[in-house]
């Protein structure tokens, strides 16, 4: 049995819902009703190492950082494959470079979407023709 399930359904089009739990979540390829998938996996990205960066701080001693803030900035090739994804975290909390190297070497080991972007890691895809 999976840890996660998802289901992803486009009617036409190139826009999709994605059913997570309880939530739905609209991604376009187009990016016309929604953000587009490179979008949405770099706000993922984001969104799992802003709290990973706190645990780190609290790993360090810093149980309060304050504010944090994430602004992400990717860029993609012409084929739009992501090339690279840059983070620049803003924090309330007054750090020393050590602080924040540490800080940072802990929340990238802690961030699972961090480990999950590696080489190797793609779906096993089982395809259904005539299913509805």
């Amino acid at each position: 049995m999976s840890d996660i399930q998802t289901s992803t359904v486009s009617e036409d089009g190139f826009s999709s819902t994605s059913r997570v739990g309880d939530f739905d979540l609209q991604i376009d390829a187009l990016n016309e009703t929604g953000p587009s998938p490179n979008e949405t996996l770099v706000a993922t990205y984001a969104s799992c190492f802003l709290p990973a960066f706190r645990v780190g701080g609290q790993k360090t001693g810093f149980d309060d950082l304050g504010k944090i803030q994430i602004d992400a900035d990717a860029t993609v090739d012409g084929d739009d494959d992501l090339t690279s994804v840059s983070f620049d975290v803003y924090v309330e909390a007054a750090l020393s470079d050590e602080e924040v190297a540490e800080i940072t070497d802990l929340a990238e080991d802690i961030c699972h979407v961090h480990t999950a972007l590696r080489d190797g890691l793609h779906a096993d895809v089982n395809v259904y023709g005539g299913a509805f």
